[in-house]
């Protein structure tokens, strides 16, 4: 089989299948492609380092798309799918331009799509573009962890309920440490709509929780003491209920977006309401560290949570630009950073300049490393986990 794309979807589901499948992982990215030949990982995750490390896999790595698709049983499309403002759609050219090429290249082979698509994408580019080789089959991975949730998987599903689709979901079973893993064989457009009503489900729990903490604020209320009261009836739970600047990363923004452009002609107020939630989060978040009246904010990390290394879409981006049009200055501590500026703002190399330099310290999730601020630190982390 195939994999195109080795971000942390691509890859995971790469290293996932070597363990008992011949794997060809294709990237366009050159460098990307000659680090993973070393046997190291492009991307913080500690289970997929460990493997290419020191499992044997049957994986090779290439640039080269005739000899990834060739021969081929499925290929694997786990390209990016940005959400487009204007269009107020996922862009899913790349996905569109892999089943273009395998078609060509190898028209038996099933194309399966892990990417984030539209509801109703597999339906459209099927009549489109000719083909009925398509799958969808959601992912539901976190950044820095999707290695270890490819081996114990919550759910598998698969958009087709054909013997193939039941093909590729014993695959994924027969590859996970998990021997009680619920398998669920839908329809497409069913599948496409499972992926996008988790995310927005999940981002609304956070946004939930984020207002919780800011009424706790401004009403001078120990938000820690509400959250446990509230998360002790078993139907709320204790889970994803920590307070943060608002939820980010790659697919929860462009997910939840997605989500409400799909409910163009539906009658809704909550997905509306939960996509407007994170901007109203962060301005608050803004007005509390410049209630502060410092001279300098210095931004410690830009990534979301520990053990990951993306920063995109982090909400404590919208937090600090905030915090720049009100012309204080700003300092940002990020080692994943080879810039000197970003968005404006110094990057500072050294995380005792940062410290020297900062009259607050702003932090989405605490660290060890900020443990002599003292009250210099802002965050609204109240547990201590991501």
């Amino acid at each position: 089989m195939a994999v195109v794309g080795t971000g942390y979807v691509g890859l995971s589901m790469a290293v996932l299948l070597a363990k008992h499948n011949r794997v060809a992982a294709y990237d366009i990215d050159a460098d990307r492609i000659a680090v993973l030949r070393t046997g190291k990982s492009p991307i913080e995750d500690a289970d997929i380092a460990d493997h290419l490390a020191n499992v044997a896999l049957d994986l090779t790595f290439t640039t080269d798309k005739q000899q990834a698709y060739d021969g081929a049983e499925f290929v694997i499309i786990a390209t990016p799918t940005n959400y487009h403002p204007v269009t107020n759609y996922f862009d899913t050219s790349t996905v569109e331009e892999v089943i273009g090429d395998v078609a060509k290249i190898n028209p038996d082979a099933v194309m399966v799509i892990k990417s984030t698509v539209p509801v109703g994408f597999v339906r459209d580019v099927t009549r489109r573009l000719g083909t009925d080789n398509v799958i969808f089959s959601p992912e539901f991975l976190r950044e820095g962890q999707a290695l270890h949730d490819n081996l114990h998987p919550s759910r598998i599903i698969v958009g087709e309920t054909t013997e193939r689709a039941k093909r590729f979901a014993a695959l994924l079973l027969e590859a996970a440490e998990d021997t009680d893993v619920p398998v669920l064989m839908t329809e497409p457009t069913e599948a496409e709509a499972i992926k996008l009503f988790a995310n927005t489900y999940l981002a609304m729990r956070v946004a939930y929780f984020n207002e919780l903490d800011t009424f706790a604020a401004l009403h001078s209320l120990d938000s820690r003491q509400i959250i446990e009261g509230v998360g002790l009836d078993p139907r709320i739970g204790s889970h994803y209920n920590n307070p943060s600047f608002g939820y980010g990363g790659y697919c929860l923004p462009k997910d939840t977006k997605q989500l409400l452009a799909n409910y163009k002609d539906v009658p809704q107020t909550l997905i509306e309401a939960i996509v407007s939630a994170n901007t109203t989060r962060k301005d608050f978040v803004a007005a509390d560290i410049l209630a502060k009246r410092p001279g300098t904010v210095g931004i410690y990390r830009l990534i979301m949570k520990s053990g990951s290394d993306n920063f995109r879409e982090s909400s404590v981006q919208g937090v600090m630009q905030r915090i720049k049009d009100e012309g204080v200055e700003v300092l940002v501590y990020e080692p994943e950073l080879d810039e000197d500026t970003f968005l404006g703002c110094e990057v500072v190399r050294d995380l005792a300049e940062l410290k020297a330099r900062s009259d607050v310290i702003v932090a989405n999730r605490r660290h060890p490393d900020l443990a002599d601020v003292g009250d210099r630190l802002y965050t609204r982390d109240l547990f201590g986990r991501s």
